[in-house]
């Protein structure tokens, strides 16, 4: 079959759904036909242009379409600086990325950015270029092959919503190049901005206040839903879709095997609304697919999508129609800080059963930390039934894990604090939110112990969950808060940085010493990985169902595969529980070794067990 054949066969199957998606989203242009044409020439162009290994590779995924799902996948997000300094440098530590038992990695965004005003690489002002410092385009190709080699898949980051402020479409647009300012929401005056502002809700209310920002050399307003310097780029035209679509491919022909849509929600605008989640985004998101599926079917689709579950859904589309391959567990991470704060898994519990209720078809990922900050996006109407208000929880939340609570082990940052709201953010490490740092400083050997028992739990739970389990450079070796971004004028203003900090490597080396507290928690996760991989009942379509433990601060959840059954214990508490199953069993815990009754399971304080039910 030949590649021309290929790409027409594959368009042929897709051809009328997003013509007719094209033509219902831009309903009011006369030009939609001409464009249509435009991006089907851009799609031919980048079918072409990819290499064949790429092609081959597509053709083996479209063979095993399920080959994310499983539990064979572990990830690893990383700032590509932070990590080993440039793209050359992430190839030349590959060795260790797989030591680490990780088959996919998730590099931070690396395509050009301003030196300031860049918002950590969220701010684009060349999509078809990397960072000077951290390499080229071929760079990011020589890794990606050699990832390839080496059955690793690579992730990168794709900012849809807004440009830098200096990229060159910015730059025409303010010469006053009309073709350019369509391309973002230009207003000569204040009045049609003043009537978005009635419905659309504000992201950083403290930090950058509003929707628009005045440009002083025109006295226009432009719109710039995150900072004054990320301009929203206008879906209504569509010749952003065209290009803004081509870039896309133009890094999936680099290798690029997911691509992370940024703030998907947000990238369609209308009046009248809060410009979240409108039926044009999920149009727009459902022709993205499609049009991976023609020129790139091996690539994955990841949404970012920080909003509750009900909301998040949706963008997995339907069977019929899929949208993303894979979403983001963003509340149950937070619902997990909020159990370890208030020793209580009830809400955890919730979280779990409402995602375990969906198709086992849908793939999340998993996580304890990422780059950004920790919301405090809860179930506060499921609080509220056990005497927890909004405000004056989170306010409880960022004193606990600022340090300022009593009797607090965390070692925490705010980030966006809004005194009013009381609405800020929580910015740290995993091994400094989890008390480690604290029990460093202060000596003390069993408050240590404890940490390191708190870090492993938490990451027993993320790993014990259905999907891609997703580690945050650094977290594998209980890397601390970096506090030296106060001492960079670029970064000292942004709280975010105290936990992307360069990675140690003087401190990784540390986890082949024995006893050590980086030994202790990369062997620890390690031993965890290997369970995962080896057991059937760590597979996407097992059954899995959350239990009574009989202990508030005790969560326990078993899943199912066949003839195989694990239950897995988690403590949130202090202080040691005695549990008792809901059936008479004997288990093998596989993580201590250990034979286990039913009977009154003892739970040591902060600690997890994974107990395989033997058959009698």
């Amino acid at each position: 079959m030949s590649s021309k054949t290929t790409f027409e066969e594959r368009l042929s199957r897709h051809i009328d759904e997003l013509k007719w998606l094209y033509f219902e989203l831009y309903s009011g242009r006369d030009d939609r036909e001409k464009s249509f044409s435009e991006l089907l020439e851009k799609m031919s162009f980048r079918f072409n242009e990819r290499e064949d290994e790429l092609k081959k590779l597509d053709e083996e995924r479209l063979c095993n379409k399920d080959w994310y799902k499983g539990n064979s996948i572990v990830g690893m997000m990383l700032y590509t600086e932070a990590f080993a300094g440039n793209l050359k440098g992430v190839r030349k530590k590959l060795d260790y990325i797989e030591e680490c038992k990780v088959n996919y990695i998730h590099l931070m965004p690396l395509l050009d950015t301003p030196k300031t005003k860049n918002d950590g690489g969220y701010a684009v002002s060349d999509f078809r270029k990397v960072r000077e410092d951290l390499g080229t385009m071929e760079d990011l190709s020589e890794l990606s092959r050699e990832c390839r080699r080496r059955g690793i898949s690579l992730c990168l980051d794709f900012v849809m919503n807004h440009t830098s402020n200096e990229h060159e479409w910015a730059k025409r647009a303010l010469r006053g190049e009309k073709e350019y300012k369509d391309r973002y929401f230009f207003f000569e005056d204040y009045s049609i901005p003043a009537r978005f502002e009635e419905t659309c809700p504000q992201v950083f209310p403290q930090t950058a206040p509003g929707n628009f920002t005045r440009i002083e050399e025109t006295g226009e307003y432009v719109m710039t839903t995150f900072y004054p310097y990320q301009w929203d780029l206008n879906y209504g035209n569509p010749a952003v879709l065209t290009e803004m679509t081509d870039c896309l491919l133009n890094l999936t022909n680099k290798g690029v095997d997911v691509i992370r849509i940024d703030a998907v929600p947000y990238i369609w605008k209308e009046i009248g609304t809060n410009c979240r989640n409108l039926k044009q985004v999920h149009s727009i998101v459902r022709m993205i697919r499609m049009i991976c599926e023609v020129v790139c079917p091996g690539v994955l689709l990841l949404g970012e999508v920080v909003m509750e579950p009900d909301k998040v859904a949706p963008y997995f589309g339907t069977v019929e129609k899929p949208e993303c391959h894979m979403l983001y567990n963003v509340t149950t991470m937070a619902s997990t800080w909020h159990s370890l704060a208030v020793k209580d898994v009830s809400l955890i519990r919730k979280q779990l059963d409402t995602v375990n209720s969906l198709p086992k078809e849908y793939t999340f990922l998993n996580y304890l930390r990422c780059h950004d900050d920790i919301g405090w996006g809860l179930d506060y109407e499921f609080l509220k039934s056990q005497g927890m208000e909004e405000i004056p929880h989170k306010k409880f939340l960022n004193d606990f894990f600022t340090g300022r609570y009593e009797g607090s082990f965390s070692r925490g940052e705010l980030y966006n604090d809004d005194p009013v709201l009381m609405d800020a953010r929580l910015c740290g490490t995993t091994a400094s939110l989890c008390g480690i740092e604290a029990a460093k400083e202060s000596g003390d050997k069993e408050q240590l112990s404890e940490a390191v028992d708190r870090d492993l739990m938490l990451h027993g739970f993320m790993l014990f969950q259905s999907g891609i389990p997703v580690i945050y450079s650094g977290d594998e070796v209980a890397e601390l808060n970096d506090y030296s971004y106060k001492d960079d004028p670029k970064k000292a203003d942004d709280s975010r940085y105290v936990h992307r900090g360069a990675f140690n490597w003087r401190r990784a080396a540390q986890r082949k010493r024995k006893g050590t507290v980086e030994n202790r928690i990369f062997e620890g996760i390690s031993r965890m990985l290997d369970i995962r991989r080896e057991h059937k009942a760590f597979l996407n379509e097992a059954d899995v169902r959350t239990l009574d433990s009989g202990d508030a601060s005790v969560l326990c959840i078993e899943r199912s595969f066949g003839d195989e059954s694990i239950t897995a214990l988690f403590n949130f508490s202090p202080e040691e529980k005695i549990i008792k199953t809901h059936e008479d069993a004997k288990f093998y815990d596989l993580i201590s070794g250990e034979s286990i009754e039913s009977e009154n399971i003892v739970m040591p304080p902060l600690k997890l067990r994974w107990m395989l039910k033997i058959n009698q």
